[in-house]
Formats: structure tokens, sequence, C-alpha cells
């Protein structure tokens, strides 16, 4: 594949907090990055990002989860993390990045899966557990949707696929996007993160903030303005706006295939998101027959703030299976 951007390797050497052995996997000449911590014939946790993350999202979780006894695989979607960035914007299509994942599941011939999924990782992982529901112990549901004709789109991510659109106000050569995660965080308010995010602006913040910022940042520091053709692709993928390009009747099929799921499944919830919001949630934990575990203070990135909650109700409600 021509036109494909690789993040030098020198981007990562600086967290501290993620520093684990890169691994990748080969998909049509396209490099897609992982990380396999664990013993190898563990219990697999897969743990999948969204958009504008990448398996950094999950560095609370990954310790904890391999000292209670699980194998951790954590890829980065194409055009996120260490993983490969081609640069037309016509390559992502939800349908193409549920094809890699599954890939790379067969290559490794993963088994004994535990789905961890948010955002962009629901509708790319939850596929596989309809594809291949031979290779899925359990479901772990954390702020994300599978799109159906009921489903009832909130302001705030029609605003978000609004401000990437053409004119939007993130539509800029190079948005400095790891900035949202500290309005997300609580770190700052969006009056003076939305100027860093989108003029580089930035302020003096706490140095774990910092920290946290500049591993978000990683993937695309010091990157030309194609590199963030993967961020500005993802939210014009929303059913809403493109319904093709968010693989629209794929995404109703495998929602009401996981209505019919016999395994375990627990959804872990985010409540102060407006994305997904707790009723949602609810409402899709209830129709699935899986339990619910609110987290009242979090957000939508969940495990970035609270990553280590997570794990703890996670693997309470195993320990109940």
């Amino acid at each position: 594949m021509k036109n494909i951007l690789r993040t030098p390797d020198s981007n990562f050497e600086e967290l501290d907090d993620f520093l684990y052995e890169p691994k990748f996997h080969q998909w049509q000449g396209c490099r897609v990055h992982y990380i396999d911590e664990g013993e190898r014939n563990a219990p697999i946790m897969l743990l999948l990002h969204g958009m504008p993350t990448w398996g950094y999202l999950y560095r609370k979780m990954i310790p904890k989860l391999v000292e209670a006894g699980f194998r951790c695989i954590v890829p980065d979607h194409l055009g996120f993390g260490r993983s490969d960035k081609p640069t037309d914007p016509v390559f992502y299509t939800i349908a193409r990045h549920t094809e890699i994942l599954t890939s790379l599941i067969t290559e490794l011939d993963l088994k004994k899966i535990t789905l961890v999924c948010q955002d962009w990782g629901g509708p790319i992982g939850l596929a596989q557990a309809v594809y291949m529901p031979e290779r899925f112990s359990r479901l772990t549901i954390m702020n994300t949707w599978l799109h159906h004709p009921e489903y009832q789109y909130s302001e705030a991510i029609k605003k978000w696929n609004m401000n990437w659109q053409e004119n939007g106000l993130f539509s800029v050569e190079e948005p400095d996007i790891a900035a949202l995660l500290l309005i997300s965080s609580g770190i700052l308010g969006p009056k003076e993160a939305i100027p860093w995010i989108i003029h580089g602006k930035q302020l003096t913040i706490e140095k774990h903030a910092m920290k946290m910022y500049r591993g978000f940042k990683a993937p695309y520091k010091g990157m030309p303005s194609s590199v963030f053709n993967a961020f500005r692709a993802f939210p014009l993928s929303i059913c809403h706006y493109d319904y093709h390009r968010g693989n629209g009747a794929a995404q109703t099929y495998f929602f009401q295939q996981l209505l019919n799921w016999s395994k375990p499944a627990h959804f872990i919830w985010g409540c102060a998101d407006d994305i997904f919001t707790e009723d949602w949630g609810r409402a899709w934990a209830k129709k699935m027959n899986a339990t619910f575990n609110p987290i009242k203070e979090a957000g939508h990135f969940l495990q970035n703030t609270h990553g280590e909650t997570v794990v703890e109700l996670l693997l309470n409600e195993i320990s109940k299976e």
C-alpha cells in the first residue's frame, strides 16, 4: 500500500508508564501494532480503544489484569497509536477496521477471550463476537453503541460529528487532539482546552496531567497534517451522518444477534458521559440480560480516569459467574 505514515519509535521512548514490547501484525502491507502481556496460555483480555486514543488508554488496567492471571492483547487500530497510518482518508471505514481486527484474532489464534470495548472499539470488537462466538468467553461493554434503527443519537455525538465536518471546530491542519483528554479528565474546561486543540495554545498544567497528555500525543507528535486523517474519518463514520461508511447495516445485525448472547456480558459505564448516556447503557444492558456497573463520576474515557475501578468491577463480576 502506498502513502503510509509510520510514527518514529523515538516518539514513544519517554512513556515510562507504557514500556511494553511492541509487536506487529501484518495486514496487506501495513503494520498493526499490538502489545501482548501475560502468560501465553492464560485467558485473553482483548482491550480495544476508540477515537482519538490508542492502547495507552489501558495503561492503568494492563498490570492489574496480568496480575490477576490474564493475557492482555491491546491492538492499535490502523491510523492510531504505533500502527501504520495510511494517508488516504477513503481508507478509513468501519468495515475495514473490523476485517483487520478479525485478521489479528485469527492470526494469533486467540481463544477464551474477554472482550473489553469502548467507543469505536464497540462496533469493531462486538462484530468479532458475532462472527466468532466460539472464541469469546464474555463481553465487557463500556460507553459505546451499535447502530440500529431505534437508536437515538445524543446531541453530544451529533455535535462531535459536526465539529469534524468541513469548517467545523476541529477542521484544522494540525488539531492537538490529545488535549481533549484533559477535558474528559476534568483537568481543563472546554474554554481552556479548545484553543489548545485548534491553535496549539498550551497551558501550564500539573506534571501528572502533562505526562498523560504527552502519552496521547505521542502517535502524531512532529508528524504532517495527513497523520490526522484517521481522527478526521472516524467521527464522519457515525451512522446518522454516513450510514454506509459506518457499516450501518452490519451494526444493526450485530446488535440484533447480541440480544441472544448466551454467555456472560458485563456493562461498566461512565455515567458522566454525555455522548453515550447512562440511560442508554442501562437500557442496552437490560436488553442483553447483562450486569450493569455504574461509575457515577466517570466520563467517556473511563479507562483513562478510573482504570483501576474498571478492573475491580470486572474481576468481581467474573468471580460471580
